[in-house]
C-alpha cells in the first residue's frame, strides 16, 4: 500500500472510530482524523506483534480491522489525556 493509500486508510479509520466511540474526546474532527492515522500505524504494529500480520492491501478486511482497532485505542488514550488536562489544568 502506498503512502496516500495509507493516509486515506488512517483518515477513514479515525472517522469510523469516532463514530464507534461514545462521548467527546476533544480536538474536533481534524485531530480525530490525524489520530486515526496514528491509530492505523499502531494497529499495524500490534497486528504484526500479536497476529503476525500487518496492514497489507487497502481493500483487505484485516487491514481495516487493525486500523480501526488501533484508532479506537489512540482515541481512548487521547480522551483520557485531554479529559485529565481539562479537569486538572
Amino acid at each position: 500500500m502506498g503512502f496516500f493509500g495509507f493516509l486515506l486508510l488512517g483518515l477513514l479509520a479515525g472517522a469510523i472510530a469516532k463514530l464507534i466511540l461514545p462521548g467527546r474526546q476533544g480536538g474536533g474532527w481534524l485531530v480525530t482524523l490525524l489520530l486515526g492515522v496514528v491509530g492505523a500505524l499502531l494497529g499495524g504494529w500490534i497486528g504484526g506483534l500479536i497476529f503476525h500480520t500487518g496492514l497489507q492491501e487497502f481493500f483487505s478486511l484485516t487491514t481495516w480491522l487493525l486500523a480501526i482497532g488501533g484508532s479506537i485505542i489512540v482515541l481512548l488514550i487521547w480522551g483520557l489525556v485531554t479529559n485529565r488536562r481539562t479537569h486538572h489544568g
